[in-house]
């Protein structure tokens, strides 16, 4: 509610201050909440949380709030520390010029300040839960800020790079859970959220592909043919399936899992193979975009149940 709205409703004439205090908190709160890409760290905080909830064993509340907190930490770290390195590319392209450093709404400076701080606290809260959690949120973080962003410029193979520190996010979880033990079950959801990743940013590369040619980043859909980003698109995918059946093969996922995956797989694989035609256009790329991600989020409640 404004200031205005509040005096037009007859809020008593001493909280209209509190009003104009609280907001003015927002707004200067706001531009670091952004840094952070809430829909990207929602999502590992998703893959983390059901890393843990897969894991053998149990957890105290006091354990994943330390978990949580902690990855949220790092993660937005990690985002900003990212943000700080593309402010120049992020300032080309439509869908992030808005961000707060090209819009030059907070100082590149004091971004990595306050990203190193929340990186050594958000490691600090892990290493409570125990040194292999807190380790592989700092390699996540160095592997996507130290090699993946700087990769993104010279090459489109970058992406595979960028798949490694995204999917550590459920190797997390599961070690809090399990006191640093990783297993056969933990690794199949790395190379699950691993996989995913790539016919994923295919697609949002494909409908955004004139933005990041204006840019200048390689990505494939950049440097290579359509058909040849269809095809490597269709043949993750392939390969996406293939990967969400092998719970199955360990006797990790039930029968329910086996109907999720498959239930939710074809229909995927078959959205990907679409792509082939020449009648698909940028609507199908958004459109198997926008599927992929409630697909990983079912496949990882599959798992849990």
């Amino acid at each position: 509610m404004s200031i205005r709205a509040a005096e037009q409703l007859g809020a008593a004439p001493e909280s209209v201050p509190a009003l104009a205090a609280s907001q003015a908190l927002a707004e200067r709160l706001r531009p670091w909440v952004e840094l952070a890409k809430p829909g990207v760290t929602r999502l590992v905080l998703i893959t983390t949380l059901f890393g843990g909830l897969v894991a053998p064993g149990h957890a105290s509340p006091l354990r994943w709030l330390a978990t949580l907190l902690g990855t949220t930490l790092v993660v937005a770290a990690a985002n900003a520390l990212n943000m700080a390195q593309e402010a120049d590319l992020d300032a080309l392209m439509t869908r992030t010029r808005q961000r707060p450093l090209p819009e030059g709404r907070l100082e590149s400076r004091a971004v990595v300040r306050a990203a190193l701080a929340a990186a050594l606290l958000g490691t600090v809260l892990l290493l409570c839960v125990g040194w292999v959690a807190a380790g592989l949120a700092l390699l996540a973080l160095l592997s996507y800020v130290a090699v993946y962003t700087p990769l993104k410029r010279i090459t489109p193979h970058a992406l595979y790079v960028g798949a490694v520190p995204g999917a550590i996010p459920p190797l997390i979880g599961y070690a809090s859970v399990t006191g640093g033990a990783l297993d056969a079950a933990a690794w199949t959801l790395f190379v699950l959220l691993a996989v995913w990743q790539v016919p994923h940013f295919l697609a949002i590369a494909t409908f955004r592909r004139a933005e990041y040619a204006r840019a200048g980043l390689p990505v494939f859909t950049v440097c290579r043919s359509q058909t040849e980003v269809r095809r490597l698109m269709l043949g993750w995918s392939v390969g996406l399936f293939l990967v969400s059946l092998l719970p199955i093969a360990i006797g990790m996922g039930g029968t329910l899992y086996a109907s999720l995956a498959v239930g939710f797989g074809l229909p995927f694989l078959l959205g990907a193979a679409y792509g082939l035609k020449a009648s698909a256009d940028v609507a199908w790329a958004r459109s198997l975009f926008f599927a992929s991600m409630p697909h990983l989020v079912v496949l990882f409640v599959g798992l849990a149940l």
